[in-house]
């Protein structure tokens, strides 16, 4: 297992940011990629955003593109994804996956490594 932290959730009012970091231990993902899903309360989980390690290729989701951005640190072995303009309809929990190898995909099932979530809320 490679264990993966994500921590900078919060509660923030509609407009504001946060940023969300997710932090990898051990096994790296230089030749996969890493991404953020979210799930909302009686919805199922969906792709926000995702990057390949090797070529930091990014992917949106249309709903958070412009205002969030995926990016990774090499040498501390993490991801963040920056959230900007946040809405009410943003409030989920966030959960950070990983794939240790091929290109950035959209679909959860394509990522072996999953984090613990962080809630995000947003205050209209």
């Amino acid at each position: 297992q490679v264990p993966l932290v994500e921590s900078g959730g919060g509660l923030v009012q509609a407009g504001g940011s946060l940023r969300l970091s997710c932090a990898a231990s051990g096994r790296t993902f230089g030749n996969g990629a890493m991404g953020w899903f979210r799930q909302a309360p009686g919805k199922e989980r969906e792709f926000v955003a995702a990057i390949t390690w090797r070529t930091t290729a990014t992917y949106y989701a249309d709903s958070v593109k412009g205002r969030f951005t995926i990016s990774r640190d090499n040498a501390k072995n993490t991801v963040y994804l920056q959230m900007n303009s946040l809405k009410p309809e943003d409030t989920a929990v966030y959960y950070c996956a990983g794939k240790t190898y091929g290109t950035s995909s959209l679909r959860a099932n394509d990522y072996a490594y999953w984090g613990q979530g962080t809630q995000v809320t947003v205050s209209a």
